[in-house]
């Protein structure tokens, strides 16, 4: 099989294109280099430095590709809240580009979409299932929506089959650690690790569904064979509801130190809950989590060098970090 993987050099997208390279599949991966890192690829993988939005340059990474994986897109929710034309031009307007491009090519078979369980936004039905109607209360949420109705669109009107995976909190080694509005668990993580405290926004009995990045990667290599995909929109999470207050304390016995919670009680902590209903994915896709949570973590403590006993990490200092609600 050959394949695209825009944003490969991205966190999940490392993960994925090696797990693909490594099984055998011919991949190519189109990156910007804005937040990816190509030196975790596999040195056999294409990589090409490029916009997702530049046309010529997705006929070139198109050329004999049969599936394509979209994963580029501008991620921080705090970030669109900001600048919501950024997230429009890169998340919307990029999905559009790269269908375009996958209709002039006329070769590739199916499209699948990485999308975001923040679509889903405040829900009174736990867990989220893909019927309930959306409902996205930021910028990023809109813009991932919004690519899914495209994809799907254009998949009906072009030709090629079209799936999107909404994705809940993905965790693992080498998961983002910006210096600001960081993903709670390598945040918490690094800061316990080293001492440091733990902001928490409200009081920490908000909740989100945490999934290793092994059974994310596993879903996203399902799609690409698994029949009867096309049109569907399929969660991809643990379906284990757990709260921040527990998060913390689970990383305090991984790292073997106590945490320090401060408590931010006036900051948002985003919606109360959110975990995933995996029926459509097992059903579909085979799908079933295989890692717990804190066998999960202790793989991410283990095997990445930000949070080796005695190192320090250069990127933030380790009080006053502040993260932003994972899926709000």
């Amino acid at each position: 099989m050959r394949v695209l993987v825009t944003g490969g050099a991205g966190f999940i997208g490392t993960h994925l294109a090696n797990a693909l390279h490594r099984q055998g599949h011919y991949v190519r991966v189109l990156d910007d280099m804005r937040s990816g890192d190509a030196s975790q690829l596999d040195p056999d993988i294409f990589v090409k430095r490029g916009d997702v939005r530049d046309v010529p340059t997705l006929w070139t990474v198109l050329q004999d590709v049969e599936v394509v994986y979209h994963l580029a897109a501008l991620v921080s929710v705090p970030a669109s809240v900001l600048y919501p034309r950024d997230y429009n031009d890169v998340n919307v307007g990029g999905t559009v580009a790269l269908l375009e491009a996958c209709r002039d090519v006329g070769h590739v078979k199916r499209v699948i979409l990485a999308s975001s369980a923040t679509v889903y936004g405040d829900q009174e039905h736990q867990p989220v299932h893909e019927e309930l109607r959306p409902r996205p209360a930021v910028p990023y949420a809109v813009s991932k929506l919004a690519a899914e109705h495209y994809l799907f669109t254009l998949g009906r009107l072009v030709g090629f089959q079209a799936v999107a995976l909404r994705i809940f909190n993905a965790y693992g080694p080498g998961a983002p650690l910006p210096p600001s509005h960081a993903p709670i668990i390598p945040y918490a993580m690094r800061q316990i690790s080293q001492k440091g405290s733990v902001i928490v926004f409200g009081d920490g009995t908000q909740t989100r569904d945490f999934v290793y990045i092994d059974d994310v990667v596993e879903a996203l290599v399902a799609a690409a064979t698994a029949p009867n995909v096309d049109g569907q929109v399929i969660n991809v999470g643990s379906g284990q509801e757990t709260s921040v207050n527990d998060l913390v304390a689970t990383i305090g016995r991984v790292v073997e130190q106590q945490p320090r919670i401060l408590y931010n009680r006036e900051a948002s902590p985003g919606i109360p809950r959110l975990v995933a209903d995996l029926e459509r994915a097992h059903t579909i896709l085979g799908y079933r989590p295989r890692v717990s949570l804190e066998a999960g973590l202790r793989r991410f403590y283990e095997t990445d060098l930000r949070f080796r006993r005695g190192r320090r990490s250069t990127q933030a200092p380790l009080t006053d970090l502040a993260f932003h609600p994972p899926g709000l």
